[in-house]
């Protein structure tokens, strides 16, 4: 399959080529898995408080970087790979507290 990269030009200037691009596998992919996650962090935020979970999903920074390492082959300086540390310190203080508060504020 072909990759088209970018919209021939005119193409978006109407809604119907915005519905054509839509239809692109790739673009359908992509909004399939925005879906997938939004309905993962609302699954996320039912079960546990905001100030727990953007924290532990703050995860994907990490997982993006070793991506980018291993399958792009990308040079990640050694500050970046502090920072990646750094998140991933402060995902493990969070994954020790309690996840949700509710049940302490009726005590």
């Amino acid at each position: 399959m072909r990759i088209q990269r970018g919209a021939p030009p005119g193409a978006l200037d109407s809604p119907l080529g915005y519905i054509h691009a839509l239809f692109n596998p790739w673009v359908a992919v992509g909004v399939s898995l925005l879906l997938l996650w939004m309905l993962s962090q609302m699954a996320l935020l039912s079960w546990a408080d905001l100030s727990y979970v953007l924290p532990v999903t703050s995860i994907g920074y990490v997982l993006a970087a070793l991506a980018g390492r291993v399958f792009l082959d990308e040079l990640i300086s050694p500050a970046r790979w502090t920072g990646v540390m750094l998140i991933m310190t402060g995902v493990a203080l969070v994954g020790r507290t309690a996840h949700s508060t509710t049940a302490e504020a009726g005590k």
